[in-house]
């Protein structure tokens, strides 16, 4: 069958906008990956790295809707190591947000004491006459209600006539000694429609609790991506954490503990993608993961027992996510039961391809799939179509050689880093393009340390002994 193509160059390739067709030779899995995406299943992936595993789980995240709810952790004024969350929607954001509630007791100015309306320009301090504290003078008397500060900058021209409330105050604080002999405060407000509102210290405790209330954090944004990678993951990279201060919640010092909450890669992925390159690396972090799948959402705490955090604990956080896990054939045993019975239960397992048929139409995937590498690469030459050719017999010899199959491999890595090699080799001698001397160089250069030893010392047992500058003489039963 011959290899020749019908372009020139890879640059005259056709590379796919759809993030599913990109995805060279596995179109079983992309056929119910589009279904894991439109469905929200689960979905886990068995085979050997390079197969197209992870194209897979980005091209399932890149077809989801963007999110569509916000999160805030916010401040529990009545115990503040048990924040609690608040889940935003734009569209019902007006819902979402708390009332504003009116504190004290609004009267007319002329029931609150003289003195004070006097501060507040509602009443004039030679005739005592009412009038709105818009107006510099008294209306009755002609007499000027500010202070001679005031009047001097009137004068000057300085004050900003489109603000007739420029300077003035909006409001007075007075005080008064209760029945136990404490201090208190009393605050009169002016209020727009000039009448006066009094707040009593009850009403000030009430904002306060009120303001405190409305401190929060957001801890999830709007705008973010809906692909989280979690391979190789920390526990408190995955499940969120509690940061430390040493000075915990001092009131001058500290810090509240709503500001100091981190969200873990399972909240990141809420809405999204989820994607565990590796699963079975997470070990006893896998049912976490579990718990988190089913209940849709996972607390956040302190993770360190001596850390201040560790006393903080923020419930029901949302991560309705979906899982995309990833696992190597001999890694299997590792993952555990439960874990593998809801991905199947709620979504598929899948077994990754390591090769294809060698028919026309899979030939023009591998110019497709070298498109796309250097595409992405940015940094080497586009490939004549030789050297396409070439690197089609190497897709070939590879898979004879591993998987003793008559085809085309599809442990693309293994071809990815050719064509790097490749490119940069083109670069080195300043070509424009990707000749098929160099995809032939990169084959030549590109083998594994275990073949290079292999080739250079005959066995490993040698290549340990030359490493060690011992004899190379294999010892015998009777010198063993």
């Amino acid at each position: 069958m011959s290899s020749k193509f019908d372009f020139a160059i890879t640059a005259d390739v056709l590379i796919p906008r759809d993030p599913f067709d990109k995805i060279i030779g596995q179109d079983e899995a992309v056929r119910i990956a589009r279904m894991v995406s439109r469905q929200r299943r689960h979905l886990l992936l068995v085979g050997p790295p390079g197969t197209g595993k992870s194209m897979i789980a980005q091209a399932v995240a890149s077809v989801l809707p963007s999110p569509s709810q916000e999160i805030f952790v916010v401040h529990n004024a009545q115990n503040p190591e048990r924040p609690f969350i608040q889940v935003v929607t734009p569209g019902k954001q007006a819902q979402e947000t708390t009332i504003q509630r009116e504190y004290g007791k609004v009267i007319h100015p002329s029931e609150v004491p003289a003195f004070v309306a006097e501060r507040l320009f509602l009443r004039c301090n030679r005739c005592a006459g009412l009038s709105s504290a818009s107006v510099p003078l008294c209306p009755h008397c002609g007499a000027s209600k500010r202070p001679e500060d005031e009047e001097k900058i009137v004068e000057s021209g300085q004050l900003n006539v489109t603000s007739p409330l420029s300077g003035i105050p909006n409001h007075v604080v007075t005080g008064r000694v209760n029945a136990g002999g404490i201090e208190e405060r009393i605050v009169y407000e002016r209020t727009v429609n000039d009448m006066v509102r009094i707040l009593l210290p009850e009403d000030q405790r009430k904002m306060q609790s009120e303001i405190k209330r409305e401190l929060k954090k957001l801890l999830l944004p709007l705008k973010r991506s809906t692909f989280v990678q979690a391979s190789g993951a920390s526990e408190t990279e995955l499940l969120g954490d509690v940061r430390h201060d040493p000075y915990g919640i001092h009131p001058n010092l500290g810090s509240l503990p709503y500001t100091r909450v981190v969200p873990g890669s399972v909240h990141e992925a809420h809405e999204g993608v989820l994607f565990i390159d590796e699963l079975a690396t997470l070990t006893h972090l896998q049912k976490h993961v579990l718990t988190a799948m089913q209940d849709k959402h996972f607390p956040i705490s302190g993770r360190n027992p001596t850390s201040t955090g560790a006393s903080v604990r923020v419930d029901n956080v949302p991560c309705n996510f979906i899982l995309v896990g990833s696992i190597n054939i001999n890694d299997l045993p590792q993952l555990i039961p439960p874990l593998r019975s809801r991905i199947r239960g709620d979504g598929y397992e899948l077994l990754m391809n390591t090769h294809m048929p060698d028919t026309p139409e899979n030939r023009k995937k591998i110019a497709q799939f070298c498109a796309q590498e250097i595409s992405t690469d940015l940094k080497i030459p586009h490939a004549s179509s030789d050297a396409v050719a070439e690197l089609l017999n190497e897709a070939k010899a590879i898979a004879k050689r591993i998987d003793d199959a008559n085809g085309i491999t599809l442990r693309l890595r293994n071809l990815s880093g050719i064509i790097k090699l490749a490119g940069d080799s083109a670069i080195s001698e300043s070509s424009t393009i990707i000749e098929k001397s160099h995809i032939e160089y990169a084959i030549r250069n590109s083998k594994s340390v275990e073949d290079q030893l292999g080739e250079k010392y005959g066995s490993w047992w040698k290549a340990g002994a030359s490493d060690h500058g011992t004899s190379a003489v294999k010892p015998g039963p009777e010198t063993a």
